[in-house]
């Protein structure tokens, strides 16, 4: 229903950009080989995003463990189809160069604080995220608007959203590694819901142990959910904010249209065995702010990189890097809305990675 309501209309691509200080501890994350690293991935994300290859960065595509940034994804289907890009920074600790709407967030410290965000700056980016959702679906009344983030640590700030409000997530969240690092993120997430008690505002939640870019995202969806269509376009990170929006209109009386939003992400998250992403959207309808709610519908690209030529690429289907930047949601509207086949996909990415090395 979802894809017949919505398929036809305009299309706009919105990405809230992040930072969580939770990234830097030592092997919590594979998008950036080191924690230095890790710091600009995001500005290097939404520069590509923005202008692709053929552009004299600021910041270079961060090396990786193995495999290469997802942006490549987004970036092949939004240049392709000239689809709108809107960039969101809720709080960077670096300026991206592109344009770059500010909404006035900070960064996040490390979840282990229980104090990643002041409550009074988690307040401002609900009513700016409110604000966006508001303009940005005002033209686009019978599409949809694909709201993508980037976030390094962001899985492990959605284990610990998650987890705030009540919904056994632990074990089943994805994560950029191979084999995600379970342990590891439940350590950390354990110590930081440790120094806190039970909340009954989703904010105080985030504002103890989530990031930025959930909040703004939140907002954004349940004011656009009013208008137009809504994906959610990622894995993990998006179940956590699909978490939040149920919350958040429950406890702060906000109307929202659960039938216009839908989570869209790749079939390496979904297929991900090392994670649960499917047992894990089933439980947020056992969310405590969520009774009588059915789980939120959840759509996958079935792209492949297991005929490229590019080992970048194939690392994909080794379990590397998996979804980021709104690329499983990109791939879902190039099928959905403009007929492309996964073919049509794949040759639209390996001419990003070949601009890439012509560039630098």
């Amino acid at each position: 229903r979802w894809i017949r309501d919505y398929k036809s209309g305009a299309l706009v691509f919105a990405c809230v950009l992040g930072f969580t200080e939770t990234c830097l501890i030592p092997g919590i994350s594979a998008a950036g080989l080191t924690p230095e690293d890790r710091k600009y991935t995001a500005c290097a994300d939404a520069e590509f995003l923005y202008y692709g290859a053929n552009h004299q960065s600021q910041y270079s595509l961060p090396p990786l463990i193995a495999g290469a940034s997802p942006v490549l994804i987004s970036r092949a289907v939004t240049e392709r189809l000239q689809i709108p890009v809107y960039l969101f920074n809720a709080g960077l600790p670096i300026i991206p160069s592109p344009p770059c709407i500010d909404l006035g967030g900070t960064v996040a410290r490390c979840l282990s604080t229980a104090r990643s965000i002041e409550y009074t700056t988690v307040q401002h980016l609900l009513t700016q995220g409110l604000l966006w959702g508001e303009k940005l679906s005002t033209n686009i009344t019978s599409g949809y608007l694909i709201l993508s983030e980037c976030v390094v640590g962001g899985t492990t700030t959605a284990l610990s959203v998650l987890t705030g409000l009540g919904i056994d997530a632990v074990g089943k969240v994805n994560s950029s590694h191979p084999i995600c690092n379970h342990d590891q993120k439940w350590s950390v997430v354990q110590s930081g819901l440790n120094k806190i008690g039970s909340f009954s505002d989703p904010l105080e939640i985030v504002a103890a142990v989530g990031d930025p870019m959930q909040i703004v995202v939140a907002g954004m969806a349940i004011a656009a959910s009013r208008k137009c269509g809504v994906i959610l376009g990622g894995g993990t990170q998006m179940l956590a904010v699909y978490a939040l929006i149920q919350a958040i209109g429950q406890v702060h009386s906000l109307s929202w249209q659960p039938e216009a939003i839908v989570v869209g992400t790749t079939r390496w998250v979904v297929e991900d065995t090392s994670g649960a992403t499917i047992d894990l959207a089933l439980s947020l309808s056992r969310n405590r702010f969520a009774e009588g709610q059915i789980p939120p519908p959840l759509l996958a690209t079935q792209l492949s990189f297991s005929n490229s030529i590019y080992p970048q690429l194939q690392a994909y289907e080794q379990g590397f890097v998996k979804e980021g930047v709104g690329a499983g949601a990109a791939c879902i509207a190039a099928s959905m809305s403009y007929g492309w086949r996964q073919e049509e996909i794949l040759m639209a990415v390996e001419s990003q990675v070949e601009n890439i090395y012509n560039t630098y």
